[in-house]
């Protein structure tokens, strides 16, 4: 068979393209330190690659909202110590009240610092997270959760419980409704701080020990239940961070596959490379010396 000029130039430069992409890809390997560039270099690596890439930042999320609930949960849980701290001081208060001893004015002392605990606990319960939501309004996060009244004072949140998803098989709640925390086991606290103050602002004793008792009696239940909420709170951090360091642990190992998956063996291929580079400049050499010739070079 016949093989003419042209296509000895085009299987020459056929042969040149060829090398010089192969060469190109092994440099932009080297570059970017991938074995892998496109899906075509070696389809089921790549496929592989892609399924642990979205499971690595699933992962990544999941870790995200674990940092949002943690957030959330420990200013909640200092909230709470902050109202356990309240509450036992109101409940000094009032074995200092049931003195006997004590005039009018004294009990009335006692009723202005009562007045000024009521406020306090007002804005606790009222507190705000990072974000500017409201920690015990429910799933009503922009409404402020209690306002004061004559009697106490009124919820204005709903019963809802936000949760997040900090793992692929777990929710978890992030806050508490305020009526749960400080209106539920049989008081509210803001009726019974409310009616004690009323108490002991007004004269004589009739009536006093009763009140004292009952109003006792409701502190150290809306302490318990404040206890119980700051425990279930104390939990879900324990967890968060359990579930912290199996996501760091899970992240390593993603990491991994997909180092083994799609990084470059430089050795390879930096031998790869230099063949490449060799094989290209032979050839270039040789399809110079082969175009160049013609029969005049015989004649």
């Amino acid at each position: 068979m016949r093989v003419s000029t042209q296509q000895i130039f085009d299987l020459g430069t056929t042969r040149l393209v060829d090398l010089q992409s192969r060469l190109q890809k092994t440099q932009e390997q080297i570059a970017t330190g991938r074995r892998i560039l496109s899906p075509s270099d070696d389809p089921v690596a790549a496929t592989r690659v892609l399924d642990v890439t979205q499971s690595q930042t699933i992962n990544k999320q999941y870790g995200v909202n674990r940092q949002y609930a943690t957030n959330v949960l420990s200013q909640a849980e200092v909230t709470l110590g902050s109202v356990t701290e309240l509450l036992k001081d109101v409940s000094d208060s009032i074995i200092t009240a049931g003195n006997g001893t004590l005039s009018d004015a004294e009990r009335g002392y006692i009723a202005t610092e009562l007045s000024g605990r009521l406020q306090e606990l007002l804005g606790l319960a009222n507190t705000r997270d990072s974000s500017g939501n409201y920690l015990f309004s429910g799933f009503q996060s922009n409404t402020q959760p209690f306002v004061q009244t004559a009697t106490g004072a009124t919820y204005q949140g709903d019963l809802g419980q936000q949760k997040i998803q900090v793992d692929a098989t777990r929710q978890m709640a992030v806050n508490s409704p305020g009526s749960i925390v400080f209106q539920s086991g049989g008081q509210d606290v803001f009726a019974t701080l409310t009616d004690l103050v009323t108490l002991l602002n007004t004269p004589g004793t009739a009536g006093l020990s009763a009140g004292l008792a009952t109003a006792g009696a409701n502190i150290d239940l809306a302490l318990d239940q404040v206890l119980n909420v700051r425990a279930s709170v104390g939990a879900n951090l324990q967890g968060l961070e359990a579930l912290d360091s199996l996501g760091t642990d899970r992240d390593l190992q993603y990491s991994q596959l997909l180092s083994e998956l799609q990084d470059l063996d430089y050795t390879q291929a930096i031998t790869l490379l230099s063949q490449q580079q060799t094989a290209l400049e032979a050839t270039q050499s040789t399809f110079a010396k082969t175009s160049s010739l013609s029969l005049f070079n015989f004649i």
